[in-house]
């Protein structure tokens, strides 16, 4: 964890949950090194509830660090990365690769298959597949005032040796840039006059095989704090002291540098300041001011600090400073994130023009996964077979939205996820992930803990009883209102109605907190403002055996029926998706001969070179008449194939 010492969020919070549900690490060892949880959003509906814990670094790095060291076929090698190897397919001179990487197209085929990596060092290792997450450190510069130097992260070289690799190789560079905030004493700051943000209990764990974490009972306190006018009249009177405010390279718009908010917002007099701690007492007094990333001059980020409420006295250990550095066009790469231009090259995280720990971890588990694959299958018998791939559409979840807009929307600033890019949040949850994408990791080698699957068996079978439980509880309306005590009315239409129908219609509840643990035992500063999950009476007044299932259970089994019609018209649109899905391009089509498409759809189309009509559908500026005449030229090119 390199800036933010945190995991999750709205959106982000569902792609932990995605990568744990496929076995990755990261919320594993989030839950090991968690120091405070919460659920964002907890006042809203599930669809858009964002898990999101406080990490302690030292425990992260170290559970994470054990763990790598003792996973079953794994070798960790130290070394930095000059050089991409490549076997070339076609002889392409240095003038034909400048060229392609200054064209707007991507290549039919690739030019190109991936043999290896050099080391600056000089060794060479030789590889059938290699997968490139470079984070911030390609060709990364660091800025902070007017002083810039190369690095990826305070403290470290960045790679410039690999940029020239992928220029030399044909792939086509951006730039963008990020920023990181200055790190306080804890010890210097006064805390009498914030607010305090206090974690969750119960906790609610990112881990589907964690029933709970080591640090619940001794979660560490956030602090609010915020900027004031003269903060931001100091930052105006020096916003020639910065280079890296210059609007050529664009910066995250979800989670702006302080100057960025001061330029954008000028009509604001404050900004809100989170001051998290970066891990337990015992292991350090560092604080994240969460909401000033900034890349002033040290002398002046001192200044300002100390026209905070609180921070008058406050002590910078590390001062904020911004970071640009290099990114691929993510459109250059298939859904496998397999690059089109070079055969066994995969690229995940910022390279991609993503941003955060939960894009690139999500990435990060489908490229390595993509890759193992190939790999695996490229040693068999069967290579005349296409091997097993981890592909994931927008339906399947927010991994699959986050692909997907990459490869077919490409970027011109760091791209995040949140809950409104999924057009499918209602049944891509963060508390379903593992029943949603678990069974088809395992089918392709990635879940082999029997645990875990067990563990998924009993959940399948719970909500399975819990269910038919709520289906044999049935009474006609007249009954129905009788036992809700008369205060709600129920239409007299004769139909036996079970409880499970009377969650669908919103008459009965659930009471999120029930059972969860002893209320007297909670402090009631440390239960968030949650609403019932539906309304009415809650369900266990009408059906008593229901408050011996387990509250996760209950939570899972309401969710579905209060979201039970959108439900089911989701399934139908994400049907009529997956159709679209299946039809697919010819990789080597020639936009520029199908008839109708304007010059604006051929160059788009020649960018992105979609994989299928759907996927067609979904660039910017691709019109339906397009579409219709795309479908019509593969048919008839079929056609004449197949005559």
């Amino acid at each position: 964890m390199s800036c933010n010492p945190s995991f999750g969020g709205i959106g982000k919070g569902v792609l932990v949950r995605e990568v744990d549900a496929m076995d990755g690490l990261c919320g594993r060892m989030a839950d090991l090194g968690g120091v405070q949880f919460r659920i964002l959003n907890r006042s809203k509906g599930p669809a858009v509830h964002g898990p999101r814990a406080q990490v302690d670094r030292v425990i992260y790095k170290r559970n994470m660090l054990q763990t790598l060291q003792t996973y079953a076929g794994l070798d960790i090698k130290a070394g930095s990365v000059a050089d991409i190897l490549l076997d070339r397919s076609t002889e392409l001179d240095e003038q034909a690769l400048k060229r392609l990487a200054s064209q707007d197209s991507t290549l039919a085929t690739s030019s190109a298959t991936v043999v290896g990596v050099r080391l600056e060092s000089g060794e060479i290792i030789r590889a059938r597949k290699v997968v490139i997450t470079t984070g911030t450190f390609l060709g990364g510069e660091i800025h902070i005032g007017l002083k810039a130097f190369p690095s990826g992260r305070k403290g470290e070289a960045a790679s410039i040796g690999l940029s020239k690799s992928l220029k030399d190789a044909g792939f086509r560079l951006g730039r963008m840039k990020t920023g990181t905030p200055p790190r306080l004493d804890g010890l210097t700051i006064d805390y009498s006059r914030m607010p305090k943000q206090l974690g969750d209990m119960p906790v609610s764990s990112f881990s589907f095989i964690h029933d709970s974490v080591p640090h619940a009972n001794d979660q560490v306190v956030c602090y609010q704090t915020h900027t004031t006018p003269a903060v931001h009249d100091m930052i105006r009177a020096n916003f020639d002291q910065s280079i890296h405010i210059r609007e050529t390279i664009r910066g995250p718009r979800y989670c702006p540098s302080l100057e960025s908010k001061v330029k954008r917002f000028s009509e604001k007099e404050s900004h809100l300041i989170w001051l998290e701690p970066e891990g337990l007492p015992e292991h350090t007094s560092t604080v994240y001011p969460n909401g000033i990333s900034n890349t002033m001059p040290e002398d002046i980020q001192q200044k300002f600090l100390r026209m905070i409420p609180g921070l008058e006295n406050v002590v910078m250990t590390q001062p904020g400073y911004g970071v640009e550095y290099d990114h691929v066009d993510p459109r250059e790469l298939k859904r496998t994130l397999e690059t089109k231009r070079v055969t066994g090259l995969y690229m995940a995280g910022q390279i991609n023009g993503t941003t955060g720990y939960e894009e690139a971890a999500a990435q990060g588990l489908l490229a390595g996964a993509n890759a193992g694959l190939a790999a695996v299958h490229s040693k068999g018998e069967c290579e005349s077979q296409e091997a097993p791939q981890l592909t994931l559409d927008r339906s399947d979840g927010y991994l699959g939205v986050l692909i997907d807009d990459l490869i077919t929307r490409g970027v011109n600033e760091p791209y995040r996820v949140f809950t409104a890019r999924s057009e499918y949040r209602l049944s891509s949850r963060a508390n379903n992930a593992d029943l949603r994408l678990t069974r088809r990791a395992a089918a392709l080698g990635l879940v082999r803990d029997s645990a875990r699957l067990a563990r998924l068996d009993t959940v399948e079978a719970d909500m399975a009883h819990a269910q038919a439980m709520l289906e044999q509880v049935v009474h006609l309306p007249h009954i129905w209102e009788a036992q809700m005590g008369g205060s709600r009315r129920v239409v007299r239409d004769g139909v036996r109605k079970s409880a499970l129908d009377m969650i669908r219609k919103g008459f009965l509840s659930e009471d999120l907190w029930a059972g969860a643990r002893d209320p007297e035992n909670v402090p009631p500063e440390h239960i968030p403002k949650a609403r019932k999950l539906a309304g009415g009476p809650e369900i266990s007044a009408i059906v008593p055996a229901w408050a011996d299932v387990p509250l996760d259970i209950r939570q899972r089994v309401v969710t579905e029926a209060m979201y039970h019609g959108h439900l089911r018209q989701l399934s139908a649109e994400a049907n009529t998706f997956k159709r679209e899905e299946s039809m697919r391009l010819p990789a080597d089509i020639d936009y520029s001969k199908v008839r109708v498409l304007s010059h604006e759809e051929v160059d788009k189309l020649s960018i992105v070179r979609p994989d299928t009509f759907g996927a067609a559908k979904r660039i910017d500026g691709i019109t339906p008449g397009g579409i219709l005449a795309l479908l019509k030229y593969v048919r008839q090119n079929r056609a004449a194939q197949s005559a």
